[in-house]
């Protein structure tokens, strides 16, 4: 049996129990107020039969007559009014009896005169009594009320038990009680027939709100949902942000929260009241307007990603939109430290095949004589390279000089001439080489790709100084400047490090411009450092980038092996 069914079965028990136990209390409630009415209505006639004036005279007649004939009892007076109205009100009896307690009217004549079968001394005092008693007529609610001498009464004249001469009893017989059980019960029938009907009427509908709530899913079912969702969505990398139709954010794993810098008080809430990345919350609303696959490139302060936003429907219900975002910071990072060592390692090997062809020509002059022609080449050759001879004696280190070089001959390759500021000046050594490769490369690459994009004379100035550990990167250049210097880090394509519209390089996000600078920036806070634009320049001068890169550099060491001091 289905869950939902034993749920409406244990409501439908539930609910009869609970009605059966209403419908005894309100049936024994009901058969005490029929009991109550009808000794209320013996008493109002009891009452009725003593204060008649002629039945008091007769009864103050028989008063102290200890001897009483009943044949000529069953032809009096009282008991001809006795009889008519036991007939007119349906009582089982009328009884009226005298001062000493002997019956002076009675439904069966051969008890007249005989002493009553009940206690009659209270009422003889004074006391009305109702109560329910068995008699010589059986069970019955009876009332019993004294009976006054003409002219007397409880306060009146000849007031108290002195002016009483009689009491009157009358009587009802269980039948008539129960005559009006079988309107009672009908209506307590009725009643619980309705109450079930509803009861029955609302587990239907709890049962089909629960199905559709749970999507038919049964309890015993949830439980293996549940360990797949926390093994799903917690066992893996990538971030899930689960949104439903309405654009309330239902569930979040752990990648996520550490990615987009949320916590547990994100699930339950709109997505409008979220901090979250732009192109994740582009990528979900594409989703909720009916877009199967939404695709979007997340760039944060510290990580890089990509958003693939699915619709989710179970039959014909919809279920909102499952953001997944793919965390690509390290590979992203490890791209551009190899797309820098494989720049650096490309112009080397063109240099190094450069340089062999060059002495094959040097060893030919020599082999043919020619040594002026030969002495003449080679000073040719030493005045002339990538980088400026002085810009190279700045640049003391072995692994900058061959990156700038290798930079140098990219950029002239696109007709950019790669500067060397004239206040460069390291006094250490690279001893972090990737990430300075890594900042160092995009901020070069950026500033190359905004020189193409500006007017003749197209150039890059590079400017490195370093204190202690700490590396400091300037550079600027003759483009256009950045048209948006706040949107400048968020990692859009065409937000690039300068307005470079017209590169035929802006659909590249990953290396050099998109997300290049954002992973440059992580990179150098990552050590403490930072990366910030200087001046957006603009209005015919290009803009002016600075980093600062803590931890990446190490003293020179002397002549006997130890570090020496830092010039």
């Amino acid at each position: 049996m289905r869950f939902t069914t034993r749920m409406l079965v244990t409501q439908l028990a539930a609910a009869a129990a609970v009605i059966a136990v209403c419908a005894a209390a309100f049936a024994w409630i009901g058969v005490q107020q029929l009991r109550t009415e009808t000794q209320s209505t013996a008493l109002a006639i009891a009452r009725t039969v003593a204060s008649d004036p002629q039945l008091r005279r007769a009864v103050a007649e028989y008063a102290g007559d200890a001897e009483l004939d009943a044949a000529v009892l069953a032809d009096g007076e009282v008991q001809r009014q006795a009889t008519e109205i036991a007939r007119r009100t349906g009582a089982l009896f009328v009884v009226v009896a005298d001062d000493d307690g002997l019956r002076l009217a009675h439904p069966d004549p051969a008890r007249l005169g005989e002493r009553v079968s009940t206690e009659y001394e209270r009422v003889l005092a004074g006391e009305e009594i109702v109560t329910w008693e068995r008699g010589t007529l059986g069970e019955s609610a009876r009332a019993k009320v004294p009976v006054y001498r003409p002219g007397a009464g409880p306060t009146g004249p000849g007031g108290g038990s002195a002016g009483i001469v009689g009491e009157v009893s009358v009587g009802f017989a269980p039948a008539s009680v129960l005559a009006e059980v079988p309107g009672l019960v009908a209506a307590i029938a009725g009643a619980v027939a309705l109450a079930f009907g509803v009861a029955a009427l609302a587990a239907f509908l709890i049962r089909r709100r629960l199905e559709r709530l749970t999507l038919g899913v049964q309890p015993e079912e949830l439980g293996a949902l549940l360990q797949n969702q926390a093994a799903v969505l917690d066992g893996v990398n990538d971030g899930v942000v689960a949104v439903s139709g309405d654009g309330v954010v239902r569930a979040v794993n752990r990648s996520a929260r550490d990615l987009l810098a949320l916590d547990e008080a994100a699930i339950g809430r709109p997505l409008a009241e979220l901090e979250l990345p732009p192109a994740l919350v582009e990528a979900i609303r594409r989703g909720l307007d009916g877009e199967p696959l939404a695709l979007g490139e997340l760039v944060t302060a510290d990580h890089v990603g990509y958003v693939e936003a699915r619709r989710v429907r179970r039959g014909d219900r919809d279920l909102g939109v499952v953001a997944v975002v793919r965390d690509r910071t390290d590979v992203v990072a490890l791209a551009e430290r190899l797309d820098a060592v494989r720049t650096a390692t490309n112009a080397l090997r063109a240099q190094r095949h450069e340089f062999a062809n060059r002495m094959h020509a040097v060893s030919g002059l020599l082999a043919v004589g020619r040594i002026v022609d030969a002495q003449e080449f080679l000073a040719e050759l030493s005045s002339r390279g990538a980088v400026p001879e002085a810009a190279v004696e700045a640049i003391d280190d072995p692994f900058l000089q061959a990156l700038v070089g290798a930079k140098a001959v990219e950029a002239a390759e696109r007709g950019v001439e790669l500067r060397v500021a004239d206040d460069t000046l390291l006094v250490g050594i690279v001893d972090e080489p990737e990430d300075v490769a890594a900042v160092l490369g995009n901020l070069v690459d950026n500033a190359v790709t905004a020189a193409v994009a500006g007017d003749e004379p197209r150039w890059v100035e590079l400017s490195l100084l370093d204190d202690g550990d700490t590396l400091a990167v300037t550079i600027s250049d003759s483009g256009r400047g950045v048209a948006d210097p706040e949107r400048l880090f968020a990692g859009r394509a065409d937000d690039g490090a300068d307005d470079a519209e017209d590169t035929d390089e802006a659909s590249d996000r990953v290396h050099g411009r998109g997300i290049g600078l954002p992973l440059a920036r992580r990179f150098a806070r990552r050590r403490g450092g930072d990366l910030w634009l200087v001046d957006a320049g603009g209005a015919g001068r290009g803009a002016v980038f600075a980093a600062r890169l803590p931890a990446v550099m190490h003293r020179r060491p002397t002549g006997d092996g130890d570090e020496g001091e830092v010039r």
